[in-house]
């Protein structure tokens, strides 16, 4: 896998004489694997009849060759380009199958870490079929199944009498190599063992089609030297269009494969790896979030319950980490300090500020440094259900807040405050911004705001937007426990830092929850239907969920991708599942349905899709996931 360092870049052949010697010429030229034929390409076996039925001597090199560390992590073995095993012709076929299955059995006694394969059209039914049938006879090793970025053929009129057997008589053919790759994953169920080696082409499809890749499990990109250009020094390089793609790519942790002859034999093999390392190496450098995601990458979560489970030391550091959001507080508190109090009362008045889960005094701090600033007389009260958070906040008050600050141990919804506050602040905000119960716990405490105050935050609307993923709905698929319904794991929201994902179009918004609640209705259920236009043909997996909140006035906090705080980490995304990917076309209306049920002891989340194609509605009655009260 791609390091800090330098890329992984690998060396493709289509045929190899002398293994040794091409494996360590490999080396030498600063490759990390090779990718080799498993048999002879011109060894074209006959299992049912004709004359090699009977070919002595043994089906390829020996394993003795190399040892088997070398075997299981410098070679992936290709199978032989010959073999069809969807061809119309069914002896073609049959001996297809068999040789499909020898060379496989010998790519798992070698323990090769990839067997690779070449796609090249929706003709793969019987393909998927035999993929399956190893996995279930448990071939563990990854397939990296080559497609090509853009197909080289635009339109049926061009498809030559040889191809027609490829393309099963023209009854399964598509110029879009993506609706290959679908195809064969949808039969193959979306095995995590199936990975992507995109082909970068000559040619290359739109910006938006690009996008629709980064969703795809992508475990290595091929660079044919074909599509190197010579730059004034005669050294290979690529165009910039291809750059930007390779760029893009490098953050999904691919590998490289170069393929093709040596266009450049003066400059020698080496001078192609010495540039796609130098492409890896000038990225842009990682931003604070990327920084502080690393390692967290598609991890999904379950979302914290702060209110119902006490937060560990570990928890509050790690969001006590991010300085930008306390700067945004901070910054609120401080306007309102001087919205609420003229100048002329600056040194007279007090203002009565509560800071309500307070956790280990980040706001605290922020409240203080705020009224300094602008020069206001404050009382706070810190108030903090969770008992271990609150011997930090003693300690916190015995070495740095003095008796300026109340510590309070009780949960706000319970507490009997001795006098009304001017402002209120929290950070009771999740991803989705309501899911951590901040509008039932705000709205229990708002009897002790008086009737003109200020709430920080004032306004948090939650927003959706339909996600293609892969990798992500395996990642959910495999999230089983015995002691919950079947469906659970497709029915519990995740905290996750997105990455190999792609957005299907700009998030919009969902529900809108405003402090203090002038309104006099302490219902906080919810329900929205959000409309996406589909641009491109792709496939479903789930929904991403963000916030954005408004502090006071125009200071804002925000994770929605198209208007992101910049530099701020305290929050990953929620990604909400469903059942059974659906697959949308170009122009297609994508509905989805949301709604936010209350009871007095739970809150959850039910979601659906009804179009293009009715889907169940997923955690209904919160039978898979509830947030506690």
């Amino acid at each position: 896998m791609a390091t800090a360092q330098r890329v992984s870049c690998g060396r493709d052949f289509c045929c190899i004489p002398d293994l040794n010697s091409d494996l360590e010429e490999s080396l030498k030229a600063g490759f990390d694997f090779i990718c080799a034929p498993i048999v002879n390409p011109r060894l074209k076996r006959e299992f049912i009849e004709g004359g090699a039925v009977t070919r002595p001597g043994p089906l390829t090199r020996s394993d003795l060759l190399l040892s088997s560390n070398d075997w299981s992590t410098l070679v992936v073995s290709k199978l032989s380009p010959w073999i069809n095993l969807d061809s119309t012709v069914d002896a073609v076929r049959k001996n297809s199958e068999k040789a499909f299955k020898q060379e496989l059995m010998y790519a798992m006694h070698l323990n090769s870490p990839a067997v690779h394969i070449v796609l090249r059209s929706l003709n793969c039914v019987n393909l998927a079929r035999c993929i399956n049938e190893h996995i279930l006879q448990g071939f563990t090793h990854l397939f990296w199944v080559q497609v090509p970025l853009k197909s080289q053929v635009e339109d049926i009129d061009n498809i030559t009498e040889t191809s027609v057997d490829l393309v099963d008589n023209n009854q399964n053919y598509s110029s879009d190599s993506w609706q290959w790759w679908n195809r064969l994953r949808t039969l193959c169920d979306s095995n995590k063992r199936l990975g992507l080696l995109l082909e970068l082409t000559a040619d290359l499809p739109s910006e938006v089609v690009i996008q629709r890749w980064l969703g795809e499990p992508i475990k290595a990109v091929l660079v044919p030297t074909s599509i190197f250009l010579t730059n004034k020094k005669g050294f290979p390089v690529l165009s910039r269009a291809h750059q930007n793609i390779v760029r893009q790519l490098f953050k999904l942790d691919v590998q490289l494969v170069l393929s093709g002859k040596d266009r450049h034999p003066d400059k020698g093999i080496r001078a192609y790896n010495m540039y796609l390392d130098h492409l890896f190496k000038t990225q842009e450098p990682p931003d604070n979030i990327s920084q502080f995601a690393k390692g967290y990458e598609d991890y999904l979560q379950v979302p914290l319950q702060p209110l119902m489970d006490n937060l560990e030391s570990h928890t509050y550091e790690v969001f006590e980490k991010d300085p930008i959001k306390y700067s945004e507080y901070q910054r609120a508190i401080y306007c309102a300090l001087r919205d609420r109090v003229p100048d002329k009362d600056k040194d007279t008045h007090v203002t009565v500020l509560m800071v309500l889960g307070a956790g280990r005094g980040p706001l605290v701090s922020a409240s203080l440094k705020a009224a300094q600033q602008c020069v206001r007389k404050v009382k706070v009260y810190a108030v903090e259900k969770n008992p271990n958070a609150v011997i930090t906040l003693e300690n916190m008050k015995l070495d740095f807040w003095g008796d300026s600050v109340t510590i309070v141990s009780c949960d706000m919804r319970q507490w009997s405050a001795p006098e009304k506050a001017d402002i209120i602040v929290s950070e009771l905000l999740g991803s989705f911004g309501d899911n951590e119960l901040s509008p039932e716990c705000l709205d229990g405490a708002q009897r002790f705001l008086k009737d003109d105050g200020i709430s920080i935050p004032c306004q948090y609307t939650s927003y959706v937007s339909p996600l293609s993923s892969s990798k992500l709905w395996n990642e959910a698929r495999s999230c089983r426990d015995t002691t919950k319904p079947l469906e659970a794991p497709y029915e519990t929201p995740y905290v996750v830092r997105l990455h190999n994902s792609r957005q299907l179009t700009e998030a919009q918004p969902l529900f809108t929850f405003r402090h203090p609640n002038t309104d006099g209705v302490m219902d906080n259920s919810r329900y929205g239907s959000l409309q996406f236009d589909v641009d491109v043909d792709t496939v479903i997996h789930g929904f991403a969920g963000y916030f954005h909140c408004v502090l006071y006035g125009d200071i804002t906090l925000s994770i929605v991708p198209h208007m992101h705080t910049a530099g701020m980490f305290s929050w990953f995304p929620i990604y909400f599942p469903i059942k059974e990917p659906v697959y949308v076309s170009q122009g297609d209306k994508l509905v989805v349905h949301f709604w936010r049920v209350t009871t007095n002891k739970d809150v959850w989340y039910e979601w659906c899709i009804t179009d293009p194609i009715p889907r169940p509605i997923h955690n209904p009655k919160g039978r898979s996931y509830t947030i506690g009260l």
